[in-house]
């Protein structure tokens, strides 16, 4: 069988040159899915020597570089020129280090913050240009998000605002729903959808203008129901869906819409272990005698030391989150949802193409395993022969690894 006629000696120069030359103006990330498509390359360029026609080999390797190169090159970007962004909670987390990042690319940066005087607040100050300014606002005071509202028109009245991105969010219960007090339910609506609402509907005028972004932060806990978040997942559901109909609505408007779902990442509220110990001291305290003592003291401290475990596995880098931001800021076409930390592909995979109850032990083994609550146990008031058996007869009190860190 006749074979291509391979280039040799200098000729490879040539060709390594032109190669290398293609890949700069893709703008392609170094990294492992580069290298990954090159040694797939490699080993199909050998497959083509071998076992194709000339021709058929060469459009087999042209179509095959052509859609590596269209999945691995960085989608174009908008320019960042003047354009300014308003930030929600950037006291810490997420929202301080979007807001260095911004201020560094040139942004004009509108950081809100609970705390003028709080460590990431000062933090800020010390290290961002003059050009970020910081306003205090806390999204459950109406008259807080009014005057945001007067703060951004009147510091954008000659760039216009381009993005808002809404990063605040509240969580101090990780509990059963049951267990969980309702004003845990309402705090968490407050903050992650009602205030949420009424600081983007504020600002649509201001983003329809400009065709900008609007980014909002979700949680995985939002699309799946991760055991003890209840009140969180359900407010963060919300604001997705929220968002979503936004996405449509805005469309002819030019405004482009993506939420965020991040992994475990270990922010300051997740290094927050005594934070966390406080909190689960107050649910003790303030929960009805009947239901402690239908669950019982000792599964509450499961619970909590399962979450504390979880917590401990969080990535440190809080850096693909950041960039998620930049691209659904910067991006010519941003795609409605991004997911940052590793694990997260898996979890939804895991999600929406596997059995229920397959989902429901996944969640249990990489979140939250509940023991059995007190009045459940064998030989305990008000346990039945019938509940005992329909219990799983093999309930691991240990959980796995977080389901954002394993893969």
């Amino acid at each position: 069988m006749e074979r291509w006629p391979w280039p040799s000696g200098g000729a490879w120069l040539l060709v390594a040159a032109r190669a290398l030359l293609q890949l700069l103006r893709a703008d392609l990330r170094l990294g492992r899915p580069l290298l990954a498509a090159l040694a797939l390359l490699a080993a199909l360029d050998w497959l083509c020597q071998r076992l194709l026609p000339p021709l058929a080999a060469l459009a087999v390797l042209a179509a095959a570089g052509w859609i590596a190169l269209s999945c691995l090159a960085r989608p174009p970007r908008l320019p960042v020129a003047t354009r300014a962004v308003l930030i929600t909670g950037c006291d810490s987390g997420f929202g301080k280090e979007a807001a260095k990042k911004l201020d560094a690319m040139g942004f004009r940066v509108l950081a809100t913050v609970l705390d003028l005087n709080s460590p990431g607040a000062l933090e800020l100050r010390a290290c961002c240009s003059p050009h970020l300014k910081l306003l205090q606002m806390d999204l459950t005071k109406p008259g807080d998000i009014s005057r945001a509202l007067e703060f951004t028109k009147a510091h954008t009245t000659s760039t216009g605002l381009w993005g808002l991105v809404n990063n605040a969010g509240f969580n101090d219960v990780v509990a059963d729903a049951e267990l969980a007090p309702l004003a845990t339910f309402r705090s968490c609506m407050e903050v992650n959808f009602f205030g949420t609402l009424q600081l983007t509907k504020g600002l649509l005028p201001l983003l329809r203008r400009s065709r900008g972004r609007i980014v909002t932060l979700g949680s995985p806990a939002g699309d799946m129901p991760y055991p003890c978040l209840g009140a969180y997942g359900t407010s963060k559901a919300a604001v997705v869906l929220l968002m979503d109909t936004f996405n449509c609505e805005l469309l002819p408007w030019g405004v482009k819409v993506s939420v965020i779902q991040p992994g475990c990442f270990k922010t300051e509220s997740v290094k927050n272990v005594s934070n966390w110990e406080r909190r689960k001291q107050l649910l003790l305290t303030s929960l009805p005698q009947e239901l402690l003592q239908a669950y019982g003291e000792d599964y509450i401290e499961h619970v909590h030391g399962q979450f504390l475990h979880s917590l401990s596995l969080a990535l440190p880098d809080l850096s693909p989150v950041v960039d998620a931001i930049i691209d659904a800021l910067l991006a010519a076409h941003p795609p409605s949802r991004y997911y940052p930390g590793r694990g997260v592909g898996l979890m939804y995979f895991i999600h929406y193409y596997l059995p229920e109850g397959l989902r429901r032990r996944f969640l249990q083994a990489f979140f939250i395993s509940p023991c059995l609550p007190s009045a459940l146990r064998p030989g305990k008031p008000g346990s039945t022969p019938t509940q005992d058996a329909a219990q799983d007869p093999d309930p691991d009190p240990s959980p796995g690894p977080s389901p954002t860190v394993a893969q």
